[in-house]
């Protein structure tokens, strides 16, 4: 009985620290990809199109764009797309991902990041963290996995509450309740269409 405590107990132990180990990670990934891109904004010598690339380069290695996607349209309409449609969604929805992302850059001025300590929720990490300028604080709650070819990646955020892959999904949903997906399809071609 006491041989099967001990292989408990050091079990626990070693779950402990790996859970640890992956949330240290997790905190410095996101504080590096994070620090990186409020420096490329900080930097007035850069123009908007070297500012842009250099974003870019920094969120394309933190998010899963096409998992993203992929919740987005959930178990309801994303088994059911060919695999030429699956591709074309994908690209629309990177492209409007990175476009709203780069869109909302253009509005910085002076904010600064607080950073929480990032949370196990169940297999996933959170990583809450405040967008602070002056007496305003917004929240923004990074949803990371780890992916085995390319580690911890975003997979969603909550900006205020509000998670980008909901609101994306009602929209779509909206669409294809309605309609097929060349409809959203097209609606993502138009810049304005959604």
């Amino acid at each position: 009985m006491k041989t099967w405590i001990l292989i408990f107990l050091s079990l626990s132990l070693f779950s402990s620290t790996v859970f640890a180990d992956e949330l240290s990670e997790v905190d410095h990934f996101m504080k590096e990809k994070l620090s990186t891109v409020m420096k490329v904004l900080e930097n007035k010598s850069l123009s908007k199109e070297q500012r842009d690339a250099a974003v870019l380069v920094q969120i394309n290695a933190a998010f899963d764009f096409n998992k993203m996607a992929k919740l987005t349209l959930g178990r309801k309409y994303w088994p059911g797309l060919s695999t030429t449609e699956q591709t074309r969604f994908t690209s629309l929805f990177i492209q409007r991902m990175q476009a709203s992302y780069l869109e909302k850059l253009d509005l910085y001025t002076d904010e600064q990041i607080a950073y929480n300590p990032p949370i196990r929720v169940n297999k996933n990490v959170h990583m809450l963290t405040e967008l602070v300028s002056g007496d305003n604080h917004i929240s923004m709650r990074y949803k990371l996995y780890k992916s085995k070819e390319s580690g911890w990646r975003v997979y969603d955020i909550e900006l205020e509450g509000v998670s980008i892959i909901t609101t994306y999904r009602s929209q779509f949903y909206e669409v294809l309740d309605k309609g097929t997906i060349n409809d959203l399809l097209n609606k993502l071609e138009q810049a304005d269409g959604m």
